[in-house]
């Protein structure tokens, strides 16, 4: 099976609607409802929708951005993905760089959410683990249609803007890492500057497989 990484988070579909409004949850500072109301408020905004954006996919991803870059730390994320590579370079740069991300990940998501009928196949779970007040970690578990449960977490940390979220993990593979390891090796070969062109170009597909058993 394969998961491309920002698609990845669409298959947190909750288990039942919330009804509280997306900014309320984050303003609240709990990461699990956050989850629950992010992704439910995604699912009926398609449900209404589905028809149009199957036909018009910019529209949906304009929706999507609205919805789920408030609860992204783009930045930071962005800065972790570059790691070493990004010493030096203008924030400004990272920033494009940021957004360039953004739009290869809200174009995925946008795929991956049109596929999914159902709320029913997500567990949302209650924190556990080592969880602090700076960062958390809430785990969902994913019924696929094959019967197979995948395990997919989003990694928050505090910010002056609430929770946000900066890394999500699949089956144990941060899409951070994998960034990294992928996108940094284009910047060794290519240089920053090439690399983000071609990132905003769309010439950059960065994914990971992961064998379904």
């Amino acid at each position: 099976m394969m998961l491309r990484f920002l698609y990845m988070p669409v298959l947190a579909l909750c288990m039942s609607v919330a009804t509280i409004p997306v900014a309320q949850a984050q303003s609240a500072g709990d990461p699990v409802e956050i989850v629950r109301t992010t992704t439910s408020r995604l699912f009926e905004i398609v449900n209404a929708n589905r028809d149009e954006y199957q036909q018009n996919r910019a529209k949906l991803q304009h929706e999507i951005r609205d919805v789920l870059l408030p609860l992204i730390d783009e930045i930071y994320s962005a800065r972790l993905i570059l790691g070493r590579s990004g010493r030096g370079i203008e924030q400004e740069k990272i920033a494009e760089f940021a957004d360039a991300l953004s739009d290869l990940l809200i174009g995925q998501y946008a795929e991956g959410l049109l596929q999914f009928q159902s709320r029913d196949q997500v567990e949302v779970l209650p924190l556990t683990g080592e969880n602090t007040e700076r960062m958390t970690r809430v785990k969902t578990r994913i019924t696929m249609d094959n019967g197979q449960i995948a395990p997919v977490d989003y990694v928050f940390r505090k910010t002056d803007d609430g929770w946000q979220i900066f890394d999500v993990i699949v089956e144990g593979i941060s899409y951070v890492a994998t960034f990294r390891n992928q996108v940094g090796e284009q910047i060794r070969q290519q240089g920053f500057d090439e690399t983000l062109a071609k990132l905003q170009k769309g010439e950059i597909d960065v994914e990971v497989k992961i064998d379904e058993q």
